[in-house]
Parts: C-alpha cells; sequence; structure tokens
C-alpha cells in the first residue's frame, strides 16, 4: 500500500527496542514537525480552501498525538528534551528542485509530506509488532493508522492539485531516491534514522 520501495533494515527494530526512550523523544518532535508542516501548508497556500480544511484538522490531530507521546515520557519520567535535526527529512527536501510556480511547489511539498507519513507509517507497524510492551506495542498500532491516513491524505491533495501522470511520476522518483536515502539509515534511535 505505501510503496517503499526499501523496507526498514530489521536491524533498526533492535536499536529502537533498547533505546525506546530516545525513539519516544524523537517521535514527540516528530509529531510538532507534523504539526508545523500543516500550519505551513495553510500559511503558504491558502487559496486552497479544502487544504487549509484537512490542515486545520490534522495540527489539532498531530498535537493530540505530541501530547500522547509527551505523556508516555512523562510516565517513564524522561524529559523531553532538545529537537534533533532530522537527517531523513533534510535529505528528502534536496530531491526537488527550489523554485518552479506555487503550485509545483504545493506538489513537491505534498508528495514529501505523504512520504515522510509513508515511512512513518511503516515504522510504527514494526514497533507495534516488535515491542516487548504490549501498551506500546497497542500505541504504536493506532498511531500507524493515523499515519496510513496521513500519507493518503498528502498524496490524495498532490493528485488533486496536479497533473495525475506527472505526479504519479514525480513520485515513483521520489520513492526511488528515498530508497537510496534509507541505504544510510536505521542506524540510531530516531524514527526515520
Amino acid at each position: 500500500m505505501l510503496g517503499l520501495k526499501l523496507p526498514t533494515d530489521p536491524r533498526w527494530v533492535e536499536i529502537a527496542k533498547k533505546n525506546i526512550g530516545e525513539i519516544l523523544i524523537d517521535h514527540a518532535w516528530c509529531e510538532q514537525k507534523a504539526a508545523s508542516t500543516a500550519v505551513s501548508l495553510i500559511v503558504t497556500f491558502p487559496e486552497y480552501s479544502e487544504l487549509v480544511t484537512a490542515m486545520t484538522a490534522l495540527v489539532r490531530e498531530e498535537m493530540a498525538h505530541f501530547k500522547l507521546v509527551h505523556d508516555k515520557l512523562l510516565e517513564r519520567g524522561i524529559t523531553l528534551g532538545w529537537d534533533r535535526k532530522d537527517e531523513y527529512v533534510i535529505k528528502l527536501r534536496e530531491f526537488f528542485p527550489k523554485g518552479g510556480s506555487r503550485v509545483t511547489q504545493l506538489i513537491h511539498r505534498l508528495l514529501i509530506a505523504a512520504l515522510i507519513e509513508a515511512r512513518s507509517c511503516e515504522r510504527f507497524r514494526l514497533l507495534s509488532e516488535e515491542l516487548q510492551e504490549p501498551e506500546l506495542r497497542e500505541f504504536y498500532r493506532d498511531l500507524m493508522i493515523s499515519e496510513a491516513n496521513h500519507y493518503s491524505l498528502f498524496l490524495n491533495f498532490a493528485r488533486q492539485y496536479g497533473d495525475r501522470a506527472k505526479v504519479d511520476q514525480k513520485w515513483q522518483e521520489l520513492l526511488t531516491f528515498e530508497a537510496e536515502v534509507m541505504k544510510d539509515l536505521g542506524k540510531n534511535e530516531s524514527i526515520h534514522g
């Protein structure tokens, strides 16, 4: 369903299991960044009323997820700590050239957001299957479903606002690029790393 061309290295799950506190911290920041992305789309593309409406709902949902993850940290006696750079997202943003029409910029941002959500969904599925704690397994299963919905939301908006054939071609090219990026990741205790 997600179309990812390279699955996560199984060793990532072992790293995550041994460093669940770090995973939760990184995850909390990912939720905050997802909310910020939705706000940014509202601010940058206010003329797309349907997108603004959807992103408004998404901001609320992502911040609710942030709170859920933050609550998990507090339950474990872990403070949020500082945000970290997400090398995965930084690399993805390098794929599309800067500039172009507003529609092109929107399509590119939507495709990158869709891919981030798809990879998060895949990682959450792994956590839901492999973690030892039943509560965390269920937690990540529920969030996996949300990420799948967000992936579809962003990809569908890209297809709605752009030429479907061109959007699908860009999507496939981005997926291929992401597979190359993933070859160098999966070695640290972060959601995408």
